[in-house]
């Protein structure tokens, strides 16, 4: 059985949960168990350690939203068997997706938000190693998955067992925190690239022709990459990998073309505003819709309506 909820539903479920003195939530035990402490290190830092097991698979359908930095890491068991990851994300635009959280497992791990302005502070104002870390809020944001290395799982380790209080917790953990950052930068340094993906076969190509169809139909309310992978009878990794292959960009950026060019047309047929034509392409923020089209086209969406009405 899987449970699913909006965002919205998400947000009021947390509402509903029972926070004790030292800030740690816990889940209604029907669901299973889930604890999570939430520690603001200071403003635009923020940490949360989380122990966590659901009885069903929980799905949360996120819309798009700015995103600062984050970074996560977890450690799973499930039926005897240990495994580690992390996921690492730049500061932009995050899209619509499905957030899934696994049941019959064990979850442990930290997740750590910070500001964008507070990494250029810690970085000198410039990010020359690695500058995709900071995109605007009309771009998709930098995205990256992996295995934690050895000193990353130390330092994991540390926050999860820290025998401090009050202000040297804080501390402690704040430094563990630029520890891991650091850490992940470097790895993102040193990790070769992959190597070419395989050729794709003719039917495979023929399905991911058919995935962008189904999006160029769906802008306002575009599937899920999993969603969109079944619907054509491929596996979410070959799509993500076989769309860059056929349109040499991503799912994603596919979408977000055709967005943009689905709205300069509603525009030049001065039919409708420019709020109007940013909800007709799937756009709930006005000034996202904005930003996004003068990157793409040079100029404001009003100008550009002034512009062909002239």
């Amino acid at each position: 059985m899987t449970i699913t909820l909006s965002q919205a539903d998400y947000a009021n479920w947390l509402d509903e949960t029972t926070a004790t003195a030292d800030d740690a939530m816990a889940y209604p035990a029907g669901l299973g168990h889930r604890q999570q402490h939430h520690v603001a290190l200071r403003e635009g830092i923020d940490l949360c350690i989380e122990d966590c097991w659901l009885k069903d698979d929980l799905e949360i359908q996120h819309c798009d939203r700015v995103h600062p930095l984050e970074f996560t890491f977890e450690q799973a068991q499930s039926g005897g068997k240990r495994s580690q990851r992390y996921d690492f994300f730049g500061s932009g635009l995050a899209p619509a997706e499905v957030w899934r959280v696994p049941g019959n497992r064990r979850l442990v791990g930290i997740n750590v938000h910070i500001e964008p302005h507070i990494f250029q502070q810690w970085s000198g104002e410039t990010c020359d190693d690695f500058p995709d870390l900071l995109r605007p809020a009309d771009q998709r944001y930098f995205e990256r998955s992996g295995t934690p290395t050895a000193a990353m799982q130390m330092a994991v380790q540390a926050i999860l067992r820290c025998p401090f209080q009050g202000l040297t917790q804080r501390l402690y953990l704040e430094s563990k925190v630029w520890e891991l950052m650091a850490l992940l930068i470097e790895d993102l340094k040193t990790t070769p690239e992959s190597v070419s993906p395989p050729a794709l076969k003719p039917d495979d190509v023929e399905r991911i022709h058919y995935a962008s169809k189904l999006l160029c139909r769906q802008l306002t309310q575009p599937p899920s990459l999993i969603e969109l992978a079944r619907a054509v009878g491929i596996n979410d990794h070959k799509l993500k990998v076989g769309f860059r292959q056929v349109f040499g960009t991503t799912v994603f950026g596919y979408l977000h073309e055709h967005r943009m060019e689905r709205s300069r047309q509603l525009l030049e047929s001065g039919d409708l505003s420019v709020t109007a034509a940013a909800e007709a392409v799937g756009f709930a923020s006005r000034g996202h819709f904005a930003a996004a089209f003068r990157r793409k086209y040079g100029v404001n969406p009003g100008v550009y309506v002034r512009g062909r009405r002239a």
